[in-house]
């Protein structure tokens, strides 16, 4: 044992920092999270924290079965949460709005980049640029000014002919739809991973299909796509995961309330607000671990069904 021990010190001492990071920074917090979830806990009090079971769990589901009110495990009177069920609405149509279309937008504009065109390096940098930027207050504030009563794009559309534009973004009718818009504006690097992929599938394929007199569009949907369903997979479970994380747009194009009528109270605003503003951290750290369990869920289910619709090229 000590000799297994001395050959290895040098390769565990590059590991420690490692090490240290996964159980100080995310095993260790990720536990405490678990722990405060079952107390209501202030966090500006330090000595606040109650036990309260399953208290905060009640407080997101409860309204499904008629619970206004309840008295939690340390005998506390608590309300149940009138909003989490919005939040996640508001989150459910963003992800399952978003995620397809800015796949389709990717994949279309990954074949246009997959041709053989004059400057097309140079293309794909400027339709990448988005995705570096997209994530940014800056660019949040800056599509909260278009898309505003007097912003441009009513200035462009009243241009051409168009009267009683509304308020995009504090319309209750259009403010998600904004927000899809802005993740959608956001495929560059799908399109990359979506160019590498085609890069990969064999020109045999298309020839032999041209001989048989196949259009384009039939070897797009016999040849391309099916070649391409384990990028779909991957880019699928990367996108979802990324858009039921969103926050920063819906915190400032929102105004950091969840907009008009909490047209835009994402799933993790509403965690925010009620971590940071409101001070029930234990509540907070609830809402995180039922959105894990949410994430998790569907991507178990996508990987579930990838053995129906994923081809590998090896028969799988």
């Amino acid at each position: 044992m000590k000799k297994i021990w001395q050959d290895n010190f040098i390769p565990y001492m590059f590991l420690l920092p490692w090490l240290i990071g996964i159980l100080g920074l995310t095993v260790y917090p990720m536990f405490m999270s678990l722990r405060m979830s079952f107390t209501d806990y202030d966090f500006t009090k330090p000595d606040s924290a109650q036990w309260i079971g399953f208290g905060n769990y009640i407080r997101m589901f409860g309204s499904l079965f008629g619970i206004t009110d309840f008295t939690a495990g340390s005998g506390k009177i608590m309300r149940v949460d009138p909003y989490y069920l919005k939040s996640l609405s508001v989150t459910f149509t963003y992800v399952f709005t978003s995620v397809p279309l800015k796949l389709i937008f990717a994949l279309l504009v990954a074949v246009l980049m997959n041709q053989k065109l004059r400057f097309v390096s140079f293309y794909r940098a400027v339709y990448y640029i988005p995705t570096l930027l997209g994530g940014s207050v800056a660019i949040a504030v800056l599509w909260r000014k278009l898309f505003e009563k007097e912003g441009l794009i009513n200035g462009l559309l009243s241009s051409i002919g168009f009267t009683n534009l509304p308020g995009w973004i504090t319309n209750p009718k259009y403010a998600l739809g904004t927000l899809v818009l802005l993740t959608v504006w956001q495929f560059g690097s799908s399109m990359i991973i979506f160019l590498a992929g085609l890069k990969q599938i064999p020109m045999d394929y298309y020839e032999a299909a041209s001989v048989d007199g196949a259009s384009k569009v039939q070897q797009f949907f016999s040849i391309t796509i099916p070649s391409l369903t384990p990028v779909i997979l991957f880019n699928l479970v990367m996108q979802m995961i990324s858009a039921f994380q969103t926050f920063t747009q819906a915190y400032i194009i929102g105004g950091g309330k969840g907009g008009v009528l909490n047209s835009t109270l994402f799933y993790t605003l509403h965690l925010y607000l009620q971590g940071w503003t409101y001070h029930e951290m234990g509540y907070a750290c609830a809402m995180a671990w039922v959105l894990l369990i949410i994430i998790g869920s569907f991507t178990a289910v996508i990987f579930g069904s990838s053995k129906l619709w994923v081809s590998y090229g090896n028969g799988e």
